[in-house]
């Protein structure tokens, strides 16, 4: 039997399902007593350290913590659960670790994209038992702003390669800490989390074990889920925001099984696009909370839910805020929320007054589940000038001419699917959400959408110039030299596409097989 910390934040639901998928059960610790008599303690952790270590003194868990960490039972704690091992973090000065091990973690300082989110090495610095039955060049995923130091050489269990070498896993006596979250690794981190459930492996170091690590190109899968006109749940894709053919709402496929298919192929992540307004619904109500949880328990990569993370009245008048929503699509399996229309409206009260309010659905989410949790979906479009001089927002010179001949052009941000234009340009919404607290930009294109002509290069290097956090690259992708021909010509770090995969004309594992040789993949 495993006891799970449950300290309130973050998408616990998947390690719960990958505990329960290795035939072990699962107990949550309601009180200090279910900490101090486990036989063997996991403890997740996702968000902000600060939040983390005020709800662990709220609920008087520390001091049963701190017991059980002493007694010598096993012990893995999972992303910032190890970081909580440490005497602190850059990211809450004034809040003390657990100072199981010494250090303080630190910020990213790299000149790469941060957060580093992604499918990353170890490389396996002492025997163990948590990786055994590995060949040792697998990737995990990860996805943090801040890591552990080296404190303690004896207690490195591995490091991963990130601009440098970085702490990815510790290890001292029976607890065991990693950076990645081997709930979202897949087969691999299946295979971590059984060695720690058995506790009866051999301690070894895998064979193939890298001496330094890359970080892998994403392909994403993303799934437009809406009502079709007969009520049901399902899967469809637009041309150019249009997903109705002959009258009626395409109609590609069910979520879950959509979604289980493309884990099996391959894919490194699976995004869900809500684009039916369920306003009407009771939070615990609504349809996509469902579609999440039956996910989670066979999709062992990351989920990303956008669509309805905005504040709603429904039907019975109760009010949500956007953060309670957020929190119902965590505890339902979410890792990450992405944020559409409702960012365009914070930014622009955000550029009218120039303060952060702390208010707003992004400061909100990422206050207490991370920035690594908050994901901007931005739907632009080109607007064609003959000079930068005739409009304020950021203009490019494009090699594509309007129609009228003109040379420049800026990308104007979308609304209500695309249907409605606003005076904010995506260079700018990218950059502004940045500052709120986003961590990663998924990157739409309205006038590549559901053409198969490949991605904006233009567009996605206006905005990945523009901005420090990951940029996905979306809409446009009909073969798989077009996902080449994006990593080739931009620094993105994923590229996403939906209706090659869902028509099956291009499987995942072609893109990958593919881009081997060309770029660093997950295969």
């Amino acid at each position: 039997m495993i006891t799970l910390l449950d300290y309130g934040a973050g998408n616990v639901r998947s390690v719960i399902n990958a505990i329960e998928r290795l035939g072990e059960r699962v107990v949550v610790a309601a009180t200090g007593r279910d900490i101090r008599d486990a036989e063997k303690l996991l403890f997740p952790g996702v968000g902000n350290f600060g939040s983390m270590m005020t709800i662990l003194r709220q609920k008087r868990f520390v001091a049963p913590l701190l017991a059980f960490l002493g007694s010598g039972r096993p012990f893995l704690g999972i992303c910032l659960g190890m970081q909580a091992l440490f005497q602190g973090s850059d990211e809450a000065p004034g809040e003390s670790g657990l100072g199981i091990l010494p250090g303080r973690v630190t910020r990213f300082d790299v000149a790469l994209a941060v957060p580093h989110i992604g499918w990353n090495g170890i490389s396996v610095k002492q025997p163990t038992d948590l990786f055994y039955g590995l060949a040792g060049d697998e990737k995990f995923y990860f996805v943090h702003t801040y890591h552990a130091p080296a404190g303690d050489p004896a207690a490195v269990l591995t490091t991963t390669d990130y601009g440098y070498p970085f702490v990815s896993a510790v290890q001292k006596g029976s607890i065991q800490g990693t950076q990645f979250h081997p709930e979202k690794s897949g087969a691999p981190g299946l295979t971590v989390l059984e060695n720690f459930i058995r506790k009866d492996r051999a301690l070894t170091i895998p064979a193939k074990c890298p001496s330094r690590t890359r970080l892998a190109k994403r392909i994403i899968a993303c799934l437009d889920v809406r009502a079709n006109d007969q009520g049901d749940l399902v899967v469809t894709k637009g041309d150019r925001y249009d997903v109705r053919a002959d009258g009626s709402v395409r109609n590609l496929g069910k979520p879950v099984e959509l979604a289980g298919r493309y884990f099996e192929e391959g894919a490194d992540e699976v995004a869900f696009l809500n684009i039916t307004g369920f306003r009407d619904f009771p939070l615990e109500d609504m349809p996509m909370l469902q579609v999440l949880k039956e996910t989670s328990k066979k999709v062992f990569v990351p989920l990303t839910i956008g669509g309805g993370i905005r504040e709603f009245t429904d039907k019975n008048g109760l009010t949500r805020t956007a953060l309670q929503v957020a929190a119902a699509y965590f505890r339902s399996g979410a890792d990450k929320v992405s944020i559409g229309s409702d960012a365009v409206f914070i930014v622009e009260e955000y550029l009218k007054t120039g303060r952060k309010t702390g208010r707003s659905a992004i400061e909100q989410i990422a206050g207490v589940y991370g920035n690594q949790a908050v994901v901007i979906s931005i739907d632009p479009r080109r607007v064609y000038v003959h000079s930068p001089d005739q409009t304020a927002h950021a203009t490019i010179a494009t090699a594509q001419p309007g129609p009228q001949g003109e040379g420049y052009c800026w990308f104007q941000c979308t609304i209500k699917g695309g249907r409605e234009g606003r005076d904010v340009d995506a260079v700018t919404l990218a950059r502004t959400c940045e500052e709120l607290g986003a961590g990663e930009i998924l990157l739409n294109c309205i006038d590549r959408d559901g053409t198969n002509t490949g991605f904006d290069i233009e567009l996605i290097h206006a905005v990945k110039q523009a901005v420090t956090i990951p940029v996905i690259a979306s809409s446009g992708a009909g073969c798989a030299a077009h996902f080449a021909e994006v990593f080739a010509k931009t620094d993105v770090e994923s590229a996403l596409a939906a209706g090659i995969f869902h028509r099956r004309e291009v499987p995942i594992s072609a893109v990958k097989n593919h881009l081997k040789g060309k770029v660093e993949v997950r295969w």
